[in-house]
């Protein structure tokens, strides 16, 4: 027992001193919390500690924090793709002023190599609103914005799912990047120049799932999708796993942040959050006010929610216009029993055994460099036929044309059930078409040989 009490104190004597003062009880209370809790503790009580004084866009309390994260990210085996001290990009103040900001960007690639190039974004807000000073009876008196909910919190969930989810990286299928925004304040300056100047495979992000203001304490968690139809389905559908907390769907944005970039770049984003709150934008968003056993519970349900985001098919943006809709068409996550092809039933394998064994790279598309992603929704009926098959998400019609073409000729599947019974089951699967010059003047595509 003395080992352990010496363990924890060792523990909590690594953490850096706090912006404000706790009493006895809730040192006492250390010793009780999960493995988990003591880590949010110690992310929360670093990032808004008095030192890093707001993490102002720019400050020397922004770098410190973009290092901090690095090194958590490196301590868990996530691999940082940005410079140790995040990736600088400038931005031009009002008065004409320059300010270096910094995104630090770590890396988990997925097992599944068909879909290893593909990314989830789990993004979360660095910066805050720095430091001020203003008159009491006179006297000049300094306050700092601590931004203990908004956002070490969110900064401290990002780490634990990058640990939690680097433990478990067999499961994800799709590679999860891990993007801490410097400059959110500045009209999102941080996720607009990932989207747009840095990251050079945006087209391939399948996903982002953003965290800002989630330690706040009460009973609200919220999940905030812009109304996006298959991530709502994503949402709904944790009400079927054994979670210590549900997040609520809302329709009304509790606050504006990162996940709009993402939106404006038509990938489906979605927004955690614990809600408003009183101390927001104030210098009472301190420590004290974070309820982290709440936190530990909401990081199983975005862990959870993150994994089914990896691991199973790419939410569209938007509906496609001419999908049928169709009220004895079941969703492919509401069926009991996955329709089959080949006896598997992982969607990627009808990809792998069917759909690139068969297409055909169109010879405009080829000629003229044309390439992407075609999503092509269809439904599996209650004999196993792929039937009413269109295009989700287009490219270009060449191609939108030949992956319908491809989809449409597959043999029987084995259908679906639900409650015992065959049913027709609505589904969507993601066609690459991608060209890569060789050195014999040919070209490749999704291990197919075309010839020019």
């Amino acid at each position: 027992m003395k080992k352990a009490l010496l363990a924890i104190a060792a523990l909590l004597s690594g953490v850096t001193v706090l912006a404000q003062y706790r009493d006895v009880a809730s040192s006492y209370q250390e010793l009780y919390d999960s493995e988990t809790v003591s880590l949010l503790k110690r992310h929360v009580g670093y990032i808004a500690g008095a030192e890093m004084e707001g993490r102002l866009a720019g400050s020397e309390g922004e770098r410190m924090t973009a290092e901090y994260i690095a090194s958590c990210f490196e301590e868990y085996g996530v691999d940082v793709i940005s410079p140790r001290g995040g990736e600088t990009f400038g931005i031009v103040r009002e008065n004409g002023d320059t300010v270096t900001s910094r995104n630090v960007i770590g890396y988990i690639q997925g097992w599944d190599s068909t879909v290893n190039d593909r990314y989830i974004v789990i993004g979360a807000r660095m910066d805050n609103l720095g430091s001020d000073t203003y008159t009491v009876d006179g006297e000049p008196v300094s306050r700092i914005y601590y931004g203990a909910n908004g956002n070490a919190s969110g900064l401290a969930m990002l780490l634990e799912l990058s640990r939690k989810i680097s433990t478990n990286r067999i499961l994800f299928r799709r590679s999860v990047l891990f993007v801490a925004f410097g400059a959110s304040e500045y009209t999102l300056a941080g996720s607009w120049y990932f989207l747009n100047r840095s990251f050079a495979d945006v087209d391939r992000i399948d996903a982002m799932v953003n965290l800002d203001m989630v330690g706040g304490s009460g009973s609200g968690f919220y999940a905030y999708t812009s109304s996006n139809t298959d991530l709502n389905s994503a949402v709904s559908a944790l009400r079927g796993e054994l979670l210590p907390i549900l997040p609520v769907l809302t329709t009304e944005e509790p606050y504006t942040g990162d996940h709009r970039a993402f939106y404006d770049r038509e990938i489906p984003s979605v927004l955690f959050t614990t809600g408003r709150y009183p101390e927001h934008d104030t210098g009472r968003d301190s420590y004290e006010i974070i309820d982290f056993d709440k936190m530990e519970r909401e990081l199983e349900t975005v862990y959870c929610f993150s994994e089914k985001l990896s691991s199973g098919e790419a939410p569209r943006f938007r509906e496609s216009a001419s999908a049928p809709k169709r009220s004895d068409v079941v969703a492919y996550s509401d069926t009991d029993v996955k329709p089959a092809f080949f006896g598997s039933r992982n969607p990627s394998t009808f990809l792998t055994k069917w759909v690139y064994q068969y297409v055909k790279y169109p010879s405009y598309a080829l000629e003229n460099g044309i390439q992407g992603r075609v999503t092509v929704d269809f439904v599996i009926d209650e004999k196993g036929n792929v039937t009413d098959v269109t295009v989700g998400r287009s490219v270009h019609e060449s191609l939108d044309a030949e992956a319908v073409r491809v989809v449409s000729a597959s043999p029987r599947w084995t259908p679906g059930r639900r409650n015992g019974k065959k049913v027709k089951v609505a589904m969507s699967v993601p066609v690459e078409f991608r060209l890569q010059k060789r050195s014999d003047g040919s070209f490749g595509v999704n291990g197919i040989i075309v010839k020019q």
